[in-house]
């Protein structure tokens, strides 16, 4: 059995997946990265490794829950042991409800919400058995307020919080504990991409007046991962400088 705590985090080869997993090695887990790209996962999991952190690769797609409850199993298997699973793998495909087709809201929902819903349960029945456990859900603001041209993906991330208050409440009791972290605005490849007006229209409606960065989401998730955590459960935080209060 692995001595250090083993976390996992899904869509860890980029943005705040990335940000994650480097804090999570510093903190002193041992971080399974799951994504579909294994060369960029290698290259995130190398300068953990250089940063004296331990970690490792698992190149898989979520949306496939075959292939992702047997990657969970075999990290089972090999460590004997999951103590913390960050849900983080997520795509976008925008689009007016009016114009858009089944495959894009289907595709959305399967990695978003139904990945988490897989990993969740094949990671919990070692928390059960360990009586200890940390999930955490990366959702957005999107989940809470809503976004137009975003139906799809505001969709699966307020089925997001709604799993996880009724995964709280079902695991509380085996001392195993269910959060999301709700982003706001966060500067990564998926934002870059906005024109700069857009931005600054965005920047308005945001208190602090900055967009976050991952390592900022990153904090929050490290702090429900670890041990000043262990009352909190079923809640959701949101990082987003202010923007939906």
């Amino acid at each position: 059995m692995t001595e250090k705590r083993v976390a996992i985090v899904t869509g860890g080869s980029r943005g705040i997946g990335a940000a994650i997993v480097h804090r999570l090695a510093a903190d002193g887990m041992h971080v399974v990265a799951i994504a579909r790209d294994a060369a960029k996962l290698e290259e995130i999991v190398g300068q953990a490794k250089s940063a004296a952190g331990s970690a490792e690769v698992l190149s898989c797609d979520v949306s496939d829950s075959k292939a992702l409850s047997a990657a969970i199993d075999g990290i089972a298997e090999r460590h004997g042991r999951i103590d913390v699973l960050v849900n983080n793998a997520g795509i976008t495909r925008d689009g007016l409800i009016l114009r858009m087709d089944d495959e894009d809201f289907d595709l959305v929902i399967k990695t978003n919400l139904k990945s988490a819903f897989v990993a969740i349960r094949s990671a919990a029945r070692l928390m059960i058995r360990a009586k200890w456990g940390r999930i955490i859900n990366i959702a957005s603001v999107s989940g809470l307020v809503g976004n137009a041209g975003q139906a799809n993906y505001a969709a699966s991330k307020a089925g997001l919080i709604g799993m996880s208050k009724s995964v709280a409440k079902e695991l509380a009791v085996k001392n195993v504990t269910c959060n999301v972290v709700a982003p706001g605005f966060i500067t990564t490849d998926m934002t870059n991409v906005l024109g700069d007006q857009l931005k600054e229209q965005v920047r308005q409606f945001i208190p602090l007046k900055r967009f976050g960065v991952p390592a900022e989401i990153a904090g929050a998730v490290s702090f429900l991962a670890g041990p000043d955590s262990s009352y909190i459960t079923g809640q959701v935080i949101t990082v987003d400088g202010g923007m939906v209060m």
